[in-house]
């Protein structure tokens, strides 16, 4: 439909029927896009959460549950998920992606054993990045058997988790098994990191990793390291 305003009336000069579709009904129009927007202090709420280690999922239902149901909340999940990602800012500044790759082709030069991975989205932007050296890999074959997976570290100004893999030595001394900038801490992303970590360490599976209490954690562990004992840290 085309439409033009002339002295201040609506005139509609073009009409195709073939175009329309069924209007939405009164109880689903607040999925329309038109109808969708997160506040600022809903926007603040998810962040402050995901600050103490609350994830946007468990943010998000308790925040429905509080609206009375989906339908008085505004938004979707994947309305929360966009506003996030311009909030901190993850796509990669001019000359990030160069400098990063820069400093791990340095390390390389430095360490022909040094090994990283990184993984871009569609728009060929940064969002996960492992890295590991040799001591790290040959260390994990000694002591490798019990893991854990640390993402206390977090760097809030850009939102991204850092995450390390560590374990034990016979000195009973924490040791590094690699390291992690992660876009976030869903199952896709901690997948990866554990496929990427596998591939390195010539696919030897640990027999226990201990993390953090993560529904997400715990699905992407049971996908990719199925044969591993999961346990939860305190």
């Amino acid at each position: 439909m085309k439409i033009s305003l002339t002295n201040g009336i609506y005139y509609v000069y073009e009409f195709k029927e073939a175009h329309n579709h069924s209007l939405a009904t009164g109880n689903m129009s607040q999925y329309l896009r038109s109808h969708r927007k997160v506040n600022e202090a809903q926007l603040a709420n998810v962040e402050v959460a995901k600050s103490v280690g609350i994830s946007n999922k468990a943010t998000i239902d308790l925040m429905t549950k509080e609206a009375c149901g989906h339908e008085n909340l505004g938004f979707i999940s994947t309305d929360m998920k966009n506003c996030l990602y311009s909030k901190r800012t993850l796509k990669a500044k001019v000359g990030d992606t160069g400098g990063v790759l820069e400093y791990m082709e340095k390390k390389v030069s430095e360490d022909v054993n040094f090994f990283y991975s990184i993984q871009v989205d569609e728009d060929d932007l940064i969002t996960n990045i492992f890295w590991t050296d040799s001591k790290m890999v040959s260390d994990y074959a000694l002591f490798g058997d019990v893991i854990c997976f640390d993402t206390t570290y977090r760097k809030l100004d850009d939102g991204r988790l850092f995450g390390l893999i560590v374990g034990v030595n016979n000195h009973k001394k924490t040791i590094v098994f690699g390291a992690a900038l992660l876009y976030d801490e869903t199952a896709d992303s901690v997948a990866w990191l554990f496929r990427t970590f596998l591939t390195v360490m010539s696919g030897k599976h640990p027999h226990t990793i201990l993390t953090d209490e993560d529904a997400a954690m715990a699905k992407a562990i049971h996908s990719v390291l199925p044969h591993s004992h999961h346990r939860l840290c305190v």
